[in-house]
């Protein structure tokens, strides 16, 4: 366990750091969001921006000139950990809130954050990923990742009690915690978030969930973009697994179970059916369970939502399954290079004599 901080002010200054790379359809809404909080203390907005492709880079410049509480920082890679590394360097407050380009936080957020972290001596608070689109193809991947057949039990997705957790989305953070853990890991190009509050539990920090954070997302507003997106969440997370042994949990193997089972069944179905033979067609119980499946989430999740919404779920969901699954399945063993340990390590180290 590591040393207690002093207890924060009840208007602590508070800084937000926000990666942004082509955002140019959503940036402006969500700077308004941080900006128009209903908090009595300071707040500033540290904009890390990436070689963006469209106008994202003419939309923050513009934001800057329009308010000086918006300062702009160089992410020449564009990744995200490091446009984080960078904001948080370049900003001095006490509460650091993360938020992303294309999220929009709730108008008491930062005063609900600030009041927990006094409240509960965490060293970072988060709630809710309340997940909105504005296309039936949005509002259908918005309803897929709050259903527990679309992406599992995690509260920051299907809400809870309020308490510890492993991890939270975003997070609002007390600055000195950051500080010790040594920020973001810049080779987690994704995941970052969860390997960094392992991190912090690690050295006795406490993260916190409250469902009354809730912070709007706007999900991809594609099939492609959503294949990349879980793609990437799949092959990050077995990263996270291979740099912290004992991470791993069966809501993890169930989207890589799922795509053996699908594939390897069809395969069998598909071989039965050239060579006419009837032994390998109970290969295919599997892609029908894994169906049924589908049909049960979209029967869940499609509660409520218009027809031409609803419809979408079925290509939806086993999006988001299949190519989280593939992603951890070939996610190569090099992905993340050898590099010094972190100061979380150098103490774990001293505290274990290994």
């Amino acid at each position: 366990m590591t040393t207690a901080l002093p207890a924060l002010p009840e208007r602590a200054a508070v800084s937000v750091v926000m990666p942004v790379l082509n955002e140019e359809r959503h940036l402006a809404e969500a700077v308004h969001a941080v900006l128009d909080q209903h908090y009595d203390g300071p707040i500033e907005v540290a904009l890390a921006l990436g070689p963006s492709h469209d106008r994202t880079e003419e939309v923050a410049h513009a934001l800057a000139r329009a308010d000086p509480r918006v300062l702009l920082v160089d992410n020449p890679s564009g990744h995200t950990p490091e446009g984080l590394n960078a904001a948080i360097a370049a900003t001095s407050h006490p509460v650091v809130v993360r938020v992303d380009g294309h999220s929009v936080l709730d108008p008491d957020y930062v005063a609900v954050a600030v009041d927990l972290l006094r409240r509960t001596g965490a060293a970072n608070v988060g709630g809710i990923m309340d997940a909105e689109g504005s296309t039936p193809w949005e509002r259908a991947v918005a309803a897929a990742m709050t259903s527990v057949l679309g992406v599992g039990s995690a509260p920051f997705h299907v809400g809870g009690a309020e308490g510890p957790a492993q991890t939270v989305y975003l997070g609002v953070f007390r600055r000195e915690w950051l500080e010790r853990v040594g920020g973001y890991d810049p080779d987690f190009v994704r995941a970052q978030d969860w390997e960094m509050n392992h991190r912090i539990r690690a050295l006795g920090g406490l993260v916190w969930f409250s469902p009354r954070l809730r912070v709007s997302y706007r999900p991809r507003s594609t099939v492609r973009a959503l294949a990349r997106q879980y793609r990437d969440y799949g092959r990050w997370r077995r990263v996270v697994a291979r740099t912290h042994p004992g991470t791993i949990n069966p809501r993890y193997l169930a989207p890589p179970v799922a795509l053996v089972g699908v594939a390897g069944g069809s395969a069998l179905g598909l071989a039965a059916a050239v060579t006419r033979r009837t032994g390998p067609a109970w290969g295919l119980v599997l892609p029908a369970g894994y169906a049924a499946v589908v049909a049960a989430g979209t029967v869940l999740a499609g509660r409520g939502l218009p027809l031409r919404t609803a419809l979408r779920l079925p290509v939806v969901l086993p999006t988001m399954h299949l190519s989280w699954g593939w992603g951890f399945l070939t996610s190569p063993a090099s992905i993340v290079p050898r590099r010094s340990p972190t100061p979380t390590e150098q103490e774990e180290t001293r505290a274990t004599g290994r």
